[in-house]
């Protein structure tokens, strides 16, 4: 039975949603940050790291080890950290984005479940299978409240856009909702009798204005089947229903939601304004959907195949399928400066003692000479100050001053650069 319910929950119905960052996104891009990068971090349940995607070249890029089993993920919107749930040790670890490297870890208890991080950025939370949703303090890292619920198998939870509500959805007949001010259960809608013999509300992703939800309903025996519930959130009535069809995100504009299909063979993209299906992606096999924050791109992990599908929005078709670890299930999206990322790398290795202070400081210049030549559209002199950079990680190598593990993240990096300003 386990087996099953994890099964359904997680190709199915489970459909984590992530807040969309657009504004954040606006913001870089605009800024004159023509580096920036947006980077797709993709759990692998069954493995023991975190696959990084490149979105421009449909590539891992890196993988970050996290120990063991990841499984719910999210990205704060500012892009900064990851947060994850680490199916081995109980604890959601929190990871920095430009190092790669876990700073923090958060004891929560509990198997596997999604991650939602509020659009304010305040609070992570945490929906375990068992039925508790776990609040994070994002600023402190903590803790903060463990609100048990009625829910069992967590599989879906989406903030509204004023992040004063989170709405749980699960194997349970019942969708929950719960006041973030209160940490307590505000509200619940009921579905049916729950799995395995009655409707269950497992799915939930909020329009980015907050005005609706749309909760995925379904039941498993005696037949399978699915419709949407569309919720509005100021009344938590349903004003609108949808055969046959599940979403799991939205565009940034609100203007299309993203699901799966009953067979989970396809990717469907439902026009939002008239909540009707208006293309069909055939794949090898769908999970959640997850839409790029500059609203390009939509990404399904394929549990069973151990890769990642990216489908064109505009397009509609198939752009890439990326190999991965192994059950892949949540994705997570940062816009990511790879100048910054590099500097807080080394940043981060002179606070571990790995570098000196001298020796940090000195290839920080370097890469401060790259802004400032790149700022004067010298791309040329960039680029000199970039190999300057490499020559001297190749010495500090040399010299064992750096191990090759330490030394090649930091070459890696800037020959990325290199390449993405077009140096020869």
């Amino acid at each position: 039975m386990k087996n099953l319910t994890q099964k359904f929950s997680k190709q199915f119905f489970g459909v984590g949603v992530r807040v969309v960052t657009l504004a954040l996104f606006l913001i870089i891009f605009t800024a004159g940050t023509a580096l920036a990068q947006i980077k797709a971090y993709v759990s692998n349940a069954n493995d023991s790291f975190i696959s990084v995607i490149d979105t421009s070249t449909q590539t891992v890029v890196s993988n970050i080890p996290v120990g063991g089993f990841p499984d719910g993920l999210a990205v704060t919107p500012n892009g900064q950290f990851i947060y994850v749930k680490n199916r081995s040790n109980g604890t959601v670890q929190v990871i920095s984005t430009a190092t790669e490297q876990i700073v923090a870890s958060v004891p929560v208890g509990g198997s596997q479940g999604p991650i939602e991080i509020s659009p304010n950025g305040a609070l992570a939370c945490y929906g375990d299978i068992s039925g508790t949703v776990s609040v994070i303090n994002t600023a402190t890292n903590t803790l903060a409240a463990a609100i048990p619920t009625a829910a069992f198998s967590i599989t879906s939870m989406a903030f509204t856009s004023n992040s004063a509500s989170v709405y749980v959805g699960s194997l349970a007949g019942d969708l929950i909702i719960i006041d973030t001010a209160t940490n307590q259960v505000s509200a619940t809608v009921n579905y049916g009798t729950g799995f395995p013999f009655g409707e269950f509300a497992a799915g939930v992703a909020i329009t980015p204005d907050g005005a609706l939800a749309y909760v995925g309903v379904g039941s498993v025996f005696p037949i399978t089947s699915a419709h949407i519930s569309i919720l509005s959130t100021a009344t938590n009535t349903e004003v609108g229903t949808i055969p046959n069809v599940v979403v799991s995100d939205f565009t940034p504009d609100g203007a299309f939601g993203y699901g799966t299909n009953l067979t989970n063979s396809a990717v469907t993209k439902l026009d939002t304004t008239t909540n009707t299906v208006v293309a069909t992606v055939p794949v090898t096999k769908a999970g959640r959907v997850f839409v790029s924050p500059d609203g390009t791109l939509a990404y399904t992990p394929d549990s069973f195949g151990n890769t990642v599908t990216a489908i064109s929005v505009a397009g509609n078709s198939v752009v890439a399928t990326i190999p991965v670890g192994i059950l892949p299930q949540y994705i997570g999206f940062a816009v990511v400066d790879p100048v910054q990322s590099l500097i807080a790398q080394i940043q981060a290795m002179v606070a571990a003692g790995t570098l000196t202070q001298n020796q940090g400081a000195g290839l920080i210049d370097k890469i401060n000479q790259v802004i400032a030549k790149l700022d004067q559209d010298q791309t040329g002199a960039a680029c000199n100050q970039l190999n300057a950079f490499i020559s001297q990680v190749n010495a500090f190598i040399s010299s064992h001053a750096l191990t090759p593990s330490k030394g090649q993240p930091l070459i890696d990096g800037a020959n990325g650069i290199k390449a993405n300003i077009g140096c020869p």
